[in-house]
């Protein structure tokens, strides 16, 4: 299932210098979550709470939502494969594309069959979106949302990358109020910790304690609690000027997009999906790690897109200016 998801830095050994191919905060501040984790490494002796109940009330605090209405993953993806299993009923499903590949591959694990219908079709159907998209970087806007909402079945909004944009999206608390929607909030995300692997939905009582009777007790672990305790109680934010890193990516963007053979979709987070001309992504992704120390995501693996698609997320100003001159360099060489 995970097979072919981006951030394969280990693939290279230490030849990557820069990473663009994670679509995290490049350099955010843990060093009070790192001297908290090692206080409290202890925690490890012991099992944790079969059902991180405690984290799931400051969530549900924090969201202003019942906490019947939360329920902690191990991170978004298992969530997604909890969601398809316990909303099999429905039989169909249908995504809007392209987009994450976990949600098809989740509901063709259940025996789901795809809709050959729209996917603004009415219909008893379970509905994947994520917002923002990931890899496009596309914020759908609140009506639409609500329309989609509207058309009956189950909603599924993924938005794990709802702290890397400053548009509009469906709060939790705005979201109970609508028929059959399920949100998906990232953790990992939020504050940059993809190694502990920590997410939760916020849903009807009835859908989570649905979702409750097919997970895996003890599928979070002590320290991943310990971490979102310590960041959700402190009000901690990793990212230190949103506006100004989504003004970098924007210039990223433009930069990019002034190249010859590069054609760049617009976008409203840090990451943007590219198009590559003369050169396939997977050779283009080849040629930066090897021969400049960079890493970027093929995107040919997602349904949807051909092998011309490329995912970077903005860095630094100075890392972006140099995955820019690298990808000319390599463009102007390829015309030669």
């Amino acid at each position: 299932m995970i097979e072919g998801h981006g951030d394969d830095m280990y693939r290279y050994g230490d030849r990557i210098k820069l990473n663009f191919s994670s679509n995290i905060y490049y350099s955010p501040n843990l060093g009070g979550l790192k001297a908290h984790l090692a206080s409290r490494l202890d925690t490890i002796e012991a099992y944790p709470e079969p059902e991180p109940y405690t984290l799931e009330k400051l969530i549900a605090g924090h969201l202003g939502i019942p906490v019947e209405c939360v329920m902690v993953t191990s991170g978004a993806t298992e969530a997604i494969y909890l969601i398809a299993h316990a909303c099999r009923t429905l039989s169909r499903f249908v995504v809007r594309r392209p987009t994450f590949s976990e949600y098809e591959d989740a509901c063709r694990m259940f025996g789901y069959v795809e809709s050959d219908a729209a996917f603004d079709a009415p219909g008893d159907i379970l509905r994947w979106i994520c917002n923002p998209n990931n890899p496009t970087g596309e914020v759908l806007d609140v009506e639409y949302m609500r329309r989609i909402i509207g058309l009956g079945g189950i909603t599924v909004i993924d938005q794990s990358y709802e702290d890397y944009t400053v548009e509009p999206l469906l709060t939790a608390a705005e979201a109970l109020e609508l028929p059959g929607v399920i949100l998906l909030h990232s953790m990992t995300k939020t504050f940059c910790i993809p190694g502990l692997r920590l997410g939760y939905v916020t849903a009807s009582a009835e859908t989570i304690a649905r979702m409750r009777g097919f997970r895996h007790p003890w599928s979070v672990n002590s320290l991943a609690i310990e971490a979102g305790m310590y960041l959700l109680g402190g009000g901690i934010s990793v990212i230190p000027d949103l506006r100004s890193y989504l003004d970098d990516a924007l210039t990223l963007c433009h930069d990019l997009a002034a190249i010859d053979g590069i054609d760049v979709r617009p976008t409203a987070t840090n990451f943007m999906l590219c198009r590559v001309s003369g050169i396939t992504a997977a050779e283009l992704k080849e040629r930066l790690a090897v021969g400049h120390g960079i890493l970027i995501r093929d995107c040919s693996n997602i349904t949807g897109l051909d092998g011309s698609y490329f995912r970077v997320a903005a860095r630094s100003r100075d890392d972006n200016a140099l995955l820019v001159e690298a990808i000319k360099k390599l463009v102007l060489t390829l015309k030669k």
